[in-house]
């Protein structure tokens, strides 16, 4: 199904791949009566052509890139929008639409969701920008709908904003990165490798882009090969794929690690943009004659199977095959791997799942960014037309990405064939990807087209002993288990006639309850702020030295942004930085949060002029240790902090308050193996943190010990990558931090605490 090439390759007229090195110089002067340069090769991707367009630097290697236009949902443009207004915040410069698709259902913490959607409503009023009220369209549908476009880039605070299949080469990044568009900043990265992802072949009947999507997704993510890198769809099979099937896939880059992604673009993308009255966005979209890739992922789209990625990762794929024919050695690894992911702290088993030798589930989701598009939800109408769901325990919900999509299959009666089946139709949202909607019962296992399926992600609490589970899979599928009543079946065993339906778009919804600014600023409108919308607390400026004490230790190979902080139950309190940050780690180490605030509160003490060890005695013990050798060392020049060490943090979501929950409860840095995202470290930076590195192996230091940084102040004004440390106790035993790149900026937003401090004193 899919073959990782083990260097780059030459692409020739977008058809015919030349493997760099051995006897490639020959070939590719046999083929083109030339041997072409690869660093003009280099340039030939699309994904160069469209980072050059929007780079500001003058220099392709680093990149100051300014975006096109602006997308955030409502757990989190509170925090964006209140860090810009501490910032200096006017107007909003470029198109900045605020989506409302997470927090929809105001089900739970009285008047903070709608308060929090009223304050987008008026800032979009005030500042100029474009707010859809809630049910209207997850987050990235309304940006195929409305917002992309050929050759442009889109920056969201989404992990998933991912609009390549459509020629926009679009970013999720942490709400800081926002920040600096809406202040007329750039976003600062490496020019970053290009994969090729070649595609052939044509997917066979009831395959769809979920299965294909995980293909990739397993072949990729656990040797890191397009990690930060762009992901560029090319080949002769890309033809063979509908634009839905194309969006479909590419979504789901984002659980590859991947940086973004770009496609090329056809007569079928022409087609979507006619379909949405917005023609004059399409533009074709081709690599040049010779264009070099520093790797290729190979993808035989007719040997995909369908596909299912078993808890608890995108990337542990199975074909729905090889879990039926082996279920005992499946659910065997599975409940291996539970042991790491849960840390032991539930029991948590599969086997009651199998009845007479096959694997039945409690419930199927088809839904968000990923499920829920037209084409998904009409073919799973038609292999259910005339089925039943059952009367049992399991249930199927449907959600369509939009309003018009919804509209449409009503229109078509793909919505009838539906409910007939007994399935439950409901509106654009988001919460079955993050745990606030369809929550299974203890035990459960759910099956679901959305985008990922880490531990509790679907709404379960460790903390309360309840544990369920999902597994991924494709609309197609799910509904072929449906049919079934919850036995897991693959779509291609269904004899079924897919209907294909055309889809006509109806924007009327949104030109009736969508609030377009059109770029227009109301400086006289008030915002509305209700009373969880809460300030940042202050944060201090880096000191001299740093006292950070270990209050957390995560051995697990990947930790996420959702065992940094929760999603789901979390998801009220993303616009009061002080509520929000008593969840960190809640799933992960319950402990974290009171050890943090003990040693806050010794800063806390610091920085009032008093003595620190009074609030956390240990102290004592530790500066004594450091005094042996840095006897200047001192509550006046050595700022006191927490840090946790993880071997490689912040997988999955953008979410800025992974990083920003740590800073407010007085963490000043991390300590990895490495980093699973650029996203996170940037997050990290953005909130003043230091991204620090150690080797992998034997660490230096345990949880609970004392780490003294000497001159880390001085240490980041000189650029310095390698920086000695020192556990702090008895005796004082020395190791290395590495802080890897930093670009200027980043510098100097660690030496002024964090981003806000940073523009207040630019």
């Amino acid at each position: 199904m899919v073959k990782l090439w083990k260097g780059g390759a030459y692409l020739i007229n977008g058809t015919e791949l030349i493997e760099d090195g051995g006897d490639c110089a020959e070939k590719l002067k046999a083929r083109l009566g030339v041997c072409p340069d690869k660093e003009e090769a280099v340039k030939n991707t699309m994904a160069y052509g469209i980072l050059a367009a929007h780079n500001t630097s003058g220099n392709m290697d680093k990149l100051k890139i300014k975006f096109d236009k602006l997308t955030s949902h409502d757990i989190t443009f509170v925090g964006i929008i209140q860090t810009a207004r501490a910032s200096g915040l006017e107007r909003f410069p470029i198109p900045y639409v605020l989506t409302n698709c997470h927090n929809s259902l105001c089900a739970v913490g009285g008047t903070i969701n709608e308060d929090d959607h009223m304050f987008g409503l008026t800032c979009a009023q005030k500042y100029g920008g474009v707010y859809v009220p809630p049910h209207q369209a997850v987050i990235h549908q309304y940006a195929r709908e409305m917002l992309a476009g050929c050759g442009k880039m889109i920056l969201g605070s989404d992990s998933h904003t991912r609009y390549g299949a459509l020629g926009t080469m679009a970013v999720g990044e942490g709400g800081p990165e926002l920040v600096k568009q809406l202040l007329n900043k750039t976003y600062d990265i490496n020019m970053p490798g290009v994969v090729g992802i070649y595609l052939t072949g044509k997917p066979e009947k009831g395959v769809g882009p979920q299965d294909v999507a995980l293909a990739i997704i397993g072949a990729v993510f656990e040797c890191g090969y397009v990690n930060n890198k762009v992901m560029e769809f090319v080949g002769p099979g890309v033809k063979n794929l509908s634009a839905d099937f194309r969006i479909g896939v590419d979504v789901m880059t984002t659980e590859t690690t991947c940086l973004s992604s770009i496609w090329t673009t056809d007569e079928k993308i022409q087609e979507f943009y006619e379909i949405h009255g917005r023609s004059e966005e399409y533009k074709e979209l081709n690599p040049g004659a010779v264009a070099y890739y520093d790797g290729i992922v190979e993808v035989d789209l007719g040997a995909v199977k369908p596909m299912i990625a078993m808890p608890f990762h995108p990337s542990n794929t199975y074909t729905i095959e090889e879990v039926n024919s082996n279920l005992s050695d499946v659910l065997a690894d599975v409940e291996k791997r539970a042991k790491v992911s849960l840390g032991g702290a539930v029991a948590f088993s599969l086997a009651d799942k199998v009845r007479d030798g096959k694997l039945y589930v409690e419930q199927g989701i088809i839904a968000g960014c990923a499920g829920g598009g037209f084409e998904n939800i009409c073919d799973a109408a038609d292999i259910l037309d005339g089925a039943s769901i059952g009367n049992g325990a399991f249930t199927l919900s449907v959600y369509p990405a939009s309003m018009p999509v919804y509209m449409e299959l009503i229109k078509n009666g793909a919505a009838a064939k539906l409910l007939k089946t007994g399935a439950v139709m409901k509106t654009a949202f988001c919460g079955p990807c993050f745990g606030a909607g369809d929550t299974p019962a203890n035990n459960a296992f759910s099956i679901r087209h959305s985008t990922r399926n880490f531990p509790n992600r679907e709404g379960s609490k460790l903390q309360s002993g309840q544990i369920a589970s999902v597994a991924l899979m494709d609309a197609r599928s799910i509904a072929a288990t449906a049919a079934n009543k919850g036995r897991l079946t693959p779509a291609t065993e269904m004899d079924v006639n897919y209907t294909k339906p055309k889809y006509y778009f109806d924007k009327t919804i949104y030109e009736n309850r969508v609030f377009d600014s059109k770029g227009q600023a109301d400086a006289s409108v008030e915002i509305h702020f209700g009373p969880n919308i809460k300030d940042w607390p202050s944060m201090s400026a880096l000191t001299d030295n740093l006292l950070l004490k270990v209050v957390s230790e995560i051995h697990d190979p990947v930790t996420t942004t959702d065992e940094l902080i929760p999603s789901g139950e979390t998801s009220s309190y993303r616009s009061n930085p002080l509520g929000l940050a008593e969840f960190t780690l809640s799933r992960k180490d319950p402990a974290y949060v009171g050890r943090a605030k003990e040693v806050q509160a010794a800063e806390e003490a610091r920085r009032n002029g008093k003595a620190p060890c009074a609030a956390l005695p240990e102290i004592h013990e530790a500066m004594e240790a450091v005094r042996t050798k840095y006897g200047d060392a001192s509550g006046e020049n050595t700022g006191i902090g927490s840090t946790i060490f993880a071997v490689k943090p912040g997988d999955g979501s953008a979410r800025e308050q992974a990083a920003s929950c740590q800073k407010v409860l007085g963490g000043w840095a991390n300590i990895a193996n490495g980093y699973a995202t650029k996203r996170y470290r940037s997050n990290l930076i953005n909130w003043g943190m230091l991204p620090f590195l150690v080797d992998a192996g034997e660490l230096p230091f345990k949880n609970g010990d004392w780490i003294f940084i000497p001159g880390i102040k001085e240490a980041v004004k000189q650029k310095k990558t390698e920086i000695p440390a020192y556990v702090a106790g008895d005796g004082m035993r020395e190791f290395v931090l590495k802080l890897g790149e930093l670009t200027d900026d980043e510098r100097q937003i660690i030496l002024d605490g964090c981003l806000i401090n940073y523009y207040r004193e630019s």
